[in-house]
């Protein structure tokens, strides 16, 4: 048997088509997700509702021979035709991903938080590696993970390892550092990976482990990794790294033949990372997986992954866009043609084209333009609610534009080069707030989105606004008026008139109110230690004596010193700062704190004056103090 993720905050339509399309015979879910599966006709296991009787099957492993050639899983991504096509998965393919690696630190002593969509490839990473070590996975909860819910699951899990897509991985960047500090190694990619962003995380969070990672999803998440380093360039995008694991990677041109380092050609992948192919579509699956002329085993092939990338003369291969129409936005990969395809199914469209452009902000947005059936009329409003109802939010466009016709070429092709920049407006007149909370709400939008002034009546999304900007949009809110109001609700109620009155009704209810004040805690007993504290009493279990961890800093001072006046000073500090007089010990094989009552400090004094090499002997003072462990 393989399994097949399904996201259940997908569109039932596009639900069911998957279900349909893969052949699923059941489906394992609980009671409070059902109906976001719709009636599918299979027959379905709810784990709550049936545990009484599940708990009471045998817990021996099933006699199932399982070889790596075995179906895995099937996942579905964006389609060119229009529908979703699934990648069938073997087993191979994962056991390669994660044994025998050194890019990233997979064991039993990792936890990962399963955040994403669980029909998004990245459910893999997040997932398999705890399943085939003996870590622990944290599963989300809820359906929509944003940075403030992340962090909250890191804090309170105790998660090391965590994966952003490069979007939100800049979004945490620029707005929650905490985050990257709380962490072990954080996995990014899904687009080009911005060097600044880069070294601004390596300076905000020193100690992180920072891995780059490239692969489509037909080649199980990662084909290539950079471990990010301290040398990495300034500026542009980071490099994509090196093969990783039993990954088979080439730079051909359009005969498959190997081009020469620094020159363009197409990424192609061979060994055990190839799919089996595209379920139930054979010409789709010819025209990607093609025979490997470099295999060495008869029949093998090659997966054209439509990447175009160079070998750079550090061995190290650097992404460059894509060949063909598919497009990344936001870390998730969109085929334009699957968006075009649902458009024109609408039954006052009769042409579409989509495309990717940069909005006011300079980020990557999709855009759409459609010409209505003669005689009838089509709304931007309307279109955008009819995309919610059959693609993933991600795929709905930035901007929805209706023209009289489509720019043609000489050859009667769209000319995509013609079609007009949106005005990235909601083409309603300005109405200015009303009521104190719409100001707040209308002057957010207007940080938020780079605009002079937004009206009550304008919709977030028809403004350029995304899921990741809406992040930003309910985290000033929280901080602005004490509210804490779900991502979900800027989606239903993409106004400010809207939102405002659901901001109003959450402070009415006085479900979300601000937390309670912070209490002092006795410091009669010792006391947990914090998730990072824990990590590193950890880690000096593991390496005891290390100064890895140590930020030494010397600080020079001129002019007369009162040695008496220091030693109270520091003194001072002792008593203000518990950190300071904070020691670690172990009850039960788990660390604690103990805080210490304030006390004098011995400040030793080595007295150098006279001494020929006194500026050697103080550096070489130093640099002991600096490698002597807490």
């Amino acid at each position: 048997g393989a399994y097949v993720p399904l996201d259940v905050g997908y569109p039932a339509e596009r639900v069911g088509y998957m279900v349909e399309d893969a052949g699923v015979g059941v489906v394992v879910t609980e009671e409070g997700v059902r109906e976001g599966l719709g009636e599918q006709g299979v027959e379905v296991v709810c784990l709550d509702r049936e545990w009484s009787c599940i708990g009471r099957e045998s817990t021996d492993p099933p006699r199932v021979e399982v070889t790596p050639e075995n179906l895995c899983y099937v996942i579905y991504t964006s389609g060119s035709t229009g529908r979703p096509k699934g990648t069938e998965v073997p087993h191979r393919a994962i056991q390669g991903f994660f044994r025998g690696v050194d890019y990233a630190r997979f064991d039993e002593r990792q936890t990962l938080l399963q955040h994403s969509s669980t029909s998004w490839d990245a459910l893999t990473l997040e997932m398999w590696p705890a399943l085939l070590t003996g870590g622990r996975c944290v599963l989300h909860p809820g359906r929509s993970a944003e940075l403030e819910s992340i962090a909250r699951e890191v804090e309170a899990t105790g998660v090391t390892t965590l994966w952003l897509t490069s979007a939100l991985f800049n979004l945490a960047v620029d707005t929650r550092p905490e985050l990257l500090r709380g962490v072990a190694q954080v996995m990014t990619g899904g687009e080009a990976v911005s060097a600044q962003h880069v070294r601004r995380a390596m300076e905000l969070a020193p100690g992180l482990r920072l891995v780059n990672g490239y692969g489509p999803s037909e080649c199980t998440v990662f084909v290539a990794c950079r471990v990010i380093t301290p040398d990495v360039p300034g500026r542009g995008s980071v490099p994509i790294g090196v093969p990783i694991g039993d990954r088979r990677v080439f730079v051909l041109d359009r005969h498959l033949n190997p081009v020469p380092v620094g020159v363009p050609g197409e990424l192609c992948v061979g060994g055990p990372a190839v799919p089996r192919g595209y379920r139930a579509r054979p010409e789709q699956t010819a025209g990607k997986l093609v025979p490997d002329p470099f295999g060495k085993v008869p029949g093998s092939r090659l997966y054209r992954t439509g990447d175009r990338v160079r070998w750079l003369a550090s061995g190290e291969l650097e992404f460059l866009g894509r060949i063909d129409r598919q497009t990344k936005v936001r870390g998730f990969r969109i085929e334009l043609e699957e968006i075009e395809a649902v458009l024109v199914e609408h039954e006052r469209v009769s042409e579409a084209a989509a495309t990717v452009l940069e909005d006011l902000l300079g980020e990557k947005q999709v855009v759409a333009y459609v010409v209505a059936e003669r005689g009838s009329e089509v709304s931007s409003g309307e279109l955008r609610e009819y995309l919610r109802g059959r693609v993933p939010e991600h795929m709905v466009p930035g901007a929805l534009v209706v023209l009289e016709a489509l720019p043609l070429t000489a050859h009667g092709k769209v000319d995509r080069r013609a079609l007009p920049a949106p005005q990235w407006s909601s083409g309603k007149d300005y109405t200015a707030p009303r009521t104190a909370t719409e100001e707040i709400v209308a002057g957010i939008w207007a940080e938020v989105l780079k605009r002079e002034r937004v009206g009550v009546e304008e919709g977030f999304f028809e403004l350029g606004g995304h899921s990741l900007l809406a992040m930003q949009v309910v985290s000033r809110i929280r901080r602005a008026v004490g509210v804490e109001v779900p991502l979900r609700t800027l989606f239903e109620a993409p106004t400010v008139v809207e939102l405002a009155a659901r901001i109003e009704a959450l402070q009415g209810d006085g479900a979300f109110a601000s937390a309670p004040p912070i209490e002092r805690v006795p410091r009669t007993k010792p006391l947990p230690v914090s998730f990072a504290q824990q990590r590193l009493w950890l880690v000096d279990r593991l390496e005891p004596g290390s100064a890895a961890y140590n930020m030494p800093f010397a600080l020079r001072l001129r002019g007369a010193l009162e040695v008496e006046v220091l030693r109270r000073s520091l003194e001072a500090l002792v008593e203000r700062h518990e950190t300071l007089r904070t020691t670690f010990a172990e009850q039960d094989g788990t660390p604690v704190q103990v805080i210490h009552a304030p006390m004098p400090v011995v400040l030793p004094v080595v007295d150098l004056r006279g001494l020929a090499e006194a500026e050697g002997e103080t550096a070489r003072l130093a640099g002991a103090e600096a490698l002597r462990p807490f």
